[in-house]
């Protein structure tokens, strides 16, 4: 049997040493805190999803995303355990005001977050390993 990786894909926007979560209100992640992303369209690449998603997500405009982590996410939540998820984390700068960010889409409600706070929300694996990298990097500011 074949596997299938579908292409996902969020962003990192810091801010004065907090980053940018949102709060997911529909599944699979309903109600939990992450960083804004979702699945790919066809025909994007990796770095288009994470831009448009943030876009999508919090109405801010991303530019010049570095991949920061990648993650094979399994099984696909509601979908045959053929699936995967094949999750490109970028780290992203915005263009706009960061802080007229605004939840939107999908997203119930977003905030900026101390890696401190972070660790005590609920939250995927993904973006606490995440959080603990930028920590231990020195770059979540």
């Amino acid at each position: 049997m074949t596997s299938l990786h579908r292409p996902a894909s969020s962003a990192i926007v810091r801010h004065n040493g907090r980053l940018l979560l949102v709060k997911r209100s529909k599944p699979p992640a309903e109600s939990l805190f992450a960083f804004p992303g979702g699945r790919g369209e066809d025909g994007e690449t990796p770095e288009e999803t994470a831009l448009r998603e943030l876009f999508e997500e919090t109405g801010l405009t991303g530019t010049n995303p570095r991949l920061f982590a990648t993650y094979v996410l399994y099984p696909d939540p509601g979908g045959p355990d053929e699936h995967h998820f094949s999750l490109s984390v970028f780290i992203v700068d915005v263009e706009d005001d960061p802080m007229a960010a605004a939840a939107r889409s999908d997203a119930a409600e977003l905030g900026w977050y101390t890696p401190r706070d972070i660790l005590t929300l609920p939250a995927p694996p993904s973006v606490i390993d995440c959080v603990e990298r930028l920590v231990k990097s020195g770059e979540e500011a």
